[in-house]
């Protein structure tokens, strides 16, 4: 049952945990959109910004979504443009697992934070890899990826 006393794990959670998530995610656009040869500008939340260092913009309200856009790949064909929109997912999944092999090895321990860590990784996994266009018209990570597959063409648009 959620009482008063849990609510300040909720606002652990929602306002670390969950940025944290969306960081690594966003970082595994970032990776292979370098590897490749491409730039990427990441924003981690929305409205104005509070700061920019490099290609990285933390937004004021720092806790809700994030999105990146990349420019062209020195090496861009139909899979490194599928890794670039994967990237963030595959990094989320590794960051599940490495949580877990940190609990495992016992340098961790199990508690609602690597819980909540691993329930907002698989969240971000499935929510980008559902293939929709969003409401502002972009496709997310899945939709752009079957794009490529359909298409062999590339989206110039945000990522979640």
């Amino acid at each position: 049952m959620f009482g008063f006393n849990d609510l300040w794990k909720f606002f652990f959670s929602f306002f670390l945990i969950l940025p944290v998530v969306t960081l690594i995610h966003e970082m595994g656009h970032y990776f292979f959109t370098r590897i490749f040869g491409g730039r990427m500008e990441i924003n981690i939340g929305t409205g104005k910004p509070l700061m920019k260092v490099g290609p990285f913009r933390l937004n004021r309200i720092y806790f809700w979504d994030g999105w990146c856009e990349y420019e062209s790949l020195r090496v861009e064909n139909r899979l490194t443009n599928i890794l670039v929109y994967a990237g963030g997912s595959i990094f989320n999944l590794m960051g599940i697992l490495l949580v877990n092999a940190l609990i495992y090895a016992g340098v961790f321990e199990a508690s609602i934070f690597t819980y909540q860590f691993a329930y907002f990784s698989f969240y971000f996994v499935f929510f980008s890899l559902f293939p929709i266009d969003h409401p502002n018209g972009y496709p997310s990570d899945g939709k752009a990826i079957l794009n490529v597959l359909r298409e062999g063409e590339s989206e110039r648009n945000p990522q979640d």
